[in-house]
């Protein structure tokens, strides 16, 4: 065990001191740490690539344990088909790059997106028009209340956006199942799925709906991720964030109100297995970000909200602000705290729901902070 700043374990860089730390680099070490904390009833953080994670800078009490497992075996195999499990440690990029270079399609417009395989059910993580839910077969987990493992079926997780039973079963950050492996169906073929996100497929050069190599899937995905600044890199302040702040808003046909324009881009909602969920509309959050008056970077000194007469630099003194490239993330400009962090998104979110009557739902956890 060492002491620690959760700063040095998130993508954002902000947070506090811990406690203790756990480095948990296999599936026994994990199932102990936590074992080890609940026994002395701790509050357990669980910590993989930490870029779903904004904490205060108060210090932490409890165990934070870093899953770092690693592992990506094909479990079974079809000619059309095979299943993949994965442990929860393992990076999700190196899960998505090596599957679609043995040739498995279904994971590669989730190419990029930082943290690991394990956190991937809880938030129903997705990118350019796909979904985990969409591939995944089972999630293999601890039930920290039974003491025992419990292993999740498709239906049993309860896949909605963004959402899942796992992600509804935490307490203030601490999950009630811990996931050990996810396993993924995915497909045999040298081709990806079908391309469903308008952006992507121009950059393919192909038509929505139509399929393209695997491996250049990924890379024109990675090259559209790094343009928004949604890929790491020490260098780039940009990408000291915990990547889209915000959730695209799902809002009901008969809610819909005339304080959303006409021309606000309007996207079906989909269900877990990618059908479309009628009487429901996605809208873009950075669309109404931007149409709020947040502009690129909002928050850096010289930046303003004409609309809503702010001024950024007043939020967060220049220490945080939005990304430069992207309306979506919230950075840390270098020497920034949680607090600061969470004031701009907190701006951002008043500001939406005042021109919009929409209120902006977060997607990190966060820790000793609200909007």
């Amino acid at each position: 065990m060492n002491a620690l700043r959760l700063s040095d374990l998130t993508t954002t860089a902000v947070g506090g001191p811990a406690a203790a730390l756990v480095e948990a680099g296999s599936e026994e070490e994990l199932l102990s740490a936590v074992a080890a904390a609940d026994d002395a009833a701790q509050h357990v953080l669980l910590v993989g690539g930490g870029s779903n994670i904004l904490a205060c800078e108060q210090p932490f009490e409890g165990m934070v344990v870093h899953v770092a497992s690693r592992g990506v075996v094909v479990v079974d195999e079809a000619d059309s088909q095979g299943l993949v499990e994965v442990a929860a440690g393992h990076p999700w990029d190196d899960v998505v790059r090596e599957t679609v270079a043995q040739g498995l399609a279904g994971l590669e417009t989730l190419a990029g997106i930082p943290g690991t395989a394990g956190a991937t059910p809880v938030q129903n993580v997705g990118a350019y028009g796909a979904e985990v839910s969409q591939t995944i077969e089972r999630v293999r987990t601890w039930d920290r209340e039974e003491r025992r493992e419990r292993t999740f079926g498709f239906e049993e997780l309860e896949f909605s956006y963004r959402d899942s039973a796992l992600k509804r079963s935490m307490n203030a950050g601490s999950p009630r199942y811990v996931v050990l492996s996810v396993t993924f169906r995915l497909r045999r073929q040298d081709e990806s799925l079908p391309v469903r996100y308008a952006q992507l497929a121009t950059a393919l050069g192909v038509e929505a709906g139509q399929c393209a190599p695997l491996e250049l899937v990924r890379e024109t995905v990675l090259r559209l991720r790094a343009s928004k600044g949604m890929v790491l890199d020490p260098e780039d302040r940009d990408t000291f964030s915990t990547g889209s702040f915000f959730t695209n808003p799902v809002v009901a046909q008969e809610e819909l109100t005339d304080r959303i324009p006409a021309d606000a881009p309007r996207y079906p909602v989909l269900d877990a297995r990618g059908h479309e969920v009628p009487g429901a509309v996605k809208f873009s959050a950075a669309w109404l970000i931007d149409h709020a008056g947040f502009g690129k970077g909002f928050g850096l000194p010289g930046t303003r909200n004409e609309l809503l007469d702010l001024d950024g630099a007043a939020v967060a003194g220049g220490r945080a602000s939005l990304s430069t490239k992207h309306t979506l993330a919230v950075t840390n400009r270098g020497s920034a705290t949680g607090e600061e962090v969470a004031a701009v998104a907190r701006t951002v979110q008043r500001g939406v729901a005042e021109v919009f009557g929409i209120t902006l739902v977060p997607e990190p956890v966060l820790l000793g902070l609200s909007l």
